[in-house]
């Protein structure tokens, strides 16, 4: 027995800044779930409402919704963009049965582009291309086209694979076209997304939705309700599910644990609210609530019989950091939340929401916690940090991998540096000091771009030396290519730190004369303890520094103003992923 309802499941996939939210905005708004005097309406980054995903311009956790157009229910799953979040992408796609492929017509064909190509043709979704900002000066939507028919034939493992449509866009103006105008007064051009909404429905396969079977959904991702507490979030594989039945959770890799529940609530995500439903089908995705201690990767059946769906493949973590209790002087000056249990009670609940992270207890109670880069471990800490946990962290390792032969092995990344060709000699002998090996270079518009093999240790804090670099306008964009044999740690040139040897507050005085020794973290009036690292020294050494020495006194006037704020250059802005890259560097 199959169900008539009509849906569509579409995950939007890209590399990171092509524009995945913003076309998403725009199904929002056109498909009018809002009203137009509603305040989303004037929104950018609906869905993005985590403030560090609003602060950061990113997608770091994959989200959906439901719009409704020519009476079909079309799912909509907006993934994130950057590779450190790759694993939101691998547990949200069996979500989907097709995906809207966007490249940015300027950037062209990227690392994540391949990746999220790669997933997509793995589990044979259906594919639409999206060639969008066709508005940018430097914009070349035909070379573009050229490049994605490429990848296209590089990848694919079907020959109906090499079919798709192809539209391009203006998705910050909710303009799609099924063939690239030919006047460039693109402001004057109409358009909206409605071909985008046609070709779905034509083009995209209706999903399985026999419901005669039992009941069977593997979790994707978890959400949060006051009233009705965890949401488990999945589409349904087979039967039905309305308020009331008995559900089983069962995980793949431990097939005797069984968890009974009864089913609160079925419902669906409209706008940004969750929206009842009388009964789940097969083939929608669906939020149910009232069963409990499961978590992504479980199925939840029907019958305590019934076996689970096989676990969501996740990419394996490449860095790992340890998490301990703050030992610093300036304990309990700003976090809430300053011991090892509340520490421990918060990464237990991030494990299960997180599929991405590797969490594992020491024995003296502290945590590695792994992850795919230093952005993704930078967004747990400072995640944690803005909800009042104090705690310190240790530099960052790469993360080993044993097989069951006991042979050692370590991820190795595909970097893509794009920067000015007049950074183009810093860059390539750094990435030489590094080990990377160059498997690409190309010159365009007077920026140089290239990409290199290069082992994940030897990539850490390798973003923070090309934003020194090139004062903040080269490109790093990395993606995990394979394991290889360990063979043991490189030798990479690291400079010193500069370390402060008193306690209390930095002053002006000061700071001018260490600022000449390297490049600084702080300024005037900054608490400064006793073997707190301030700064960058120019050579390889640390060098030890004390920050808080005043001027003596003497009989001439001097403009204190004039001494600190016209002599004092600007400081390093640290942001928790360059301190991340900078611990690497502390000997």
């Amino acid at each position: 027995m199959k169900t008539e309802q009509k849906i569509r499941n579409i995950a939007v996939i890209a590399h990171v800044d092509h524009g995945k939210t913003t076309l998403v905005d725009a199904f929002i708004k056109q498909t009018h779930i809002f009203r137009q005097n509603q305040e989303e309406m004037r929104k950018t980054q609906i869905l993005d409402s985590n403030e560090l995903e609003q602060e950061r311009g990113i997608t770091i956790q994959a989200k959906y919704i439901s719009v409704s157009y020519e009476n079909c229910k079309i799912n909509i799953i907006d993934t994130p963009g950057h590779a450190d979040f790759v694993g939101e992408v691998e547990r949200t796609l069996n979500m989907a049965d097709g995906a809207i492929l966007i490249v940015d017509a300027q950037e062209g064909v990227m690392p994540q582009t391949k990746f999220v190509l790669k997933k997509a043709f793995e589990m044979k979704l259906k594919i639409i291309v999206v060639v969008n900002k066709i508005d940018k000066k430097l914009a070349n939507p035909d070379e573009t086209v050229k490049k994605i028919q490429d990848l296209f034939l590089t990848l694919a493992t079907e020959s109906e694979q090499l079919d798709f449509p192809v539209f391009y866009a203006i998705g910050r103006e909710g303009k799609v076209f099924t063939i690239l105008p030919e006047n460039k007064d693109f402001e004057e051009t109409e358009g909206n997304v409605l071909p985008l909404l046609d070709a779905i429905i034509e083009y995209i396969p209706e999903p399985e939705n026999d419901t005669s079977e039992k009941f069977s959904m593997i979790i994707s991702a978890v959400d949060f309700d006051p009233h009705y507490g965890r949401y488990l979030i999945g589409k349904i594989s087979t039967g039905r599910v309305s308020v009331g039945k008995t559900l089983y959770g069962k995980n793949s890799e431990k097939s005797d644990l069984l968890l009974k529940g009864r089913v609160r609530r079925v419902c669906y995500k409209k706008g940004l609210e969750y929206a009842d439903l009388t009964e789940g089908v097969a083939g929608d995705i669906v939020a149910i609530a009232g069963i409990d201690e499961v978590s992504i990767g479980d199925t939840l059946l029907e019958s305590s019989t019934q076996e689970p769906q096989p676990k969501i493949i996740i990419s394996p973590p490449s860095l790992k950091i340890k998490f301990e209790a703050n030992t610093s002087p300036f304990l309990g000056k700003e976090g809430t939340y300053a011991n090892l249990k509340q520490l421990q009670q918060r990464l237990e609940y991030e494990k299960q929401v997180n599929v991405s992270l590797d969490i594992d207890k020491n024995a003296d109670g502290s945590y590695y916690v792994s992850g795919r880069g230093e952005l993704h471990l930078g967004i747990l800490i400072e995640t944690l940090r803005r909800e009042g946990f104090e705690f310190q962290v240790r530099k960052p390792e790469v993360v080993i991998h044993t097989n069951s032969e006991g042979k050692r092995f370590e991820p190795k990344e595909e970097a893509y540096i794009e920067v000015d060709e007049e950074y183009y000699s810093a860059i390539t002998e750094e990435m030489n000091q590094r080990e990377a090996e160059m498997i690409n270079i190309e010159s365009k518009n007077g920026r140089m771009m290239m990409s290199f093999y290069i082992l994940t240790r030897n990539l850490i804090g390798l973003q923070r030396f090309i934003n020194l670099s090139t004062k903040g306008s080269g490109v790093l964009h990395t993606q995990f290519h394979e394991l290889v044999p360990f063979v043991g740690e490189s030798s990479v040139f690291r400079k010193g730190s500069i370390v402060s040897t008193a306690t209390g507050k930095s002053l002006g005085y000061a700071l001018n004369s260490i600022q000449e020794r390297g490049d600084l973290f702080i300024e005037p009036n900054t608490d400064v303890y006793e073997g707190m690292i301030i700064g960058i020294n120019k050579y390889e050494d640390d060098l030890f520094v004390n920050p808080t020495k005043s001027r003596e006194k003497t009989n001439v006037r001097t403009s204190h103003a004039v001494l600190t704020l016209v002599s004092l250059k600007p400081t390093i802005q640290l942001t928790l992923e360059f301190a991340i890259g900078f611990l690497v560097s502390i000997r």
